[in-house]
């Protein structure tokens, strides 16, 4: 096929690779059973995927969609009392992902829809991640913090582009 078959690219031009892989993030976080957000994450090493997650309950058991939501049964905001869910978050589903399978992490970049909780931001620091490339924020200062403390570099992609 040449470039004159080729369809126009969406947008006009080729996607940078944070834009590339917040992209594939999104995709990923439509596979979430969450009621109250859906959130994707992607595990990039030398540009390579190596592992995705999304929020859900853990493999085999019903989903919130199904059983209804536990946090908002009990009127707990976002931000707090993380424990408090049948679903696991999408960065320590990804951080699962590459354990089952045998991926080695090591100087990754994370990309996801959302800033990680504290509870994510200590996974990802002992899984070897050096960047995190997030969307939205979260409410949780702690863990933005102990990231910057461990030397994790953590960049906001713009939320919405010129052309897209």
């Amino acid at each position: 096929m040449s470039d004159q078959d080729a369809p126009p690219r969406p947008g006009g031009e080729r996607p940078d690779w944070d834009t590339y892989f917040m992209r594939i993030c999104h995709e990923v976080a439509g596979r979430s059973t969450c009621l109250r957000r859906q959130v994707g994450a992607v595990l990039v090493a030398n540009r390579r995927i190596l592992a995705t997650g999304y929020n859900g309950a853990p493999k085999g058991l019903p989903h919130c969609e199904e059983v209804g939501c536990l946090r908002d049964k009990l009127q707990i905001p976002s931000g707090e009392r993380q424990e408090l869910c049948r679903g696991l978050h999408a960065e320590q589903n990804a951080i699962i992902q590459a354990a089952v399978h045998g991926v080695a992490l090591q100087d990754v970049t994370c990309y996801s829809t959302i800033r990680p909780c504290i509870t994510c931001a200590k996974m990802l620091i002992n899984a070897n991640v050096t960047r995190i490339v997030y969307e939205g924020d979260y409410p949780d200062e702690l863990a933005a913090g102990l990231l910057e403390e461990a030397g994790v570099e953590l960049v906001q992609w713009p939320l919405a582009r010129e052309g897209e």
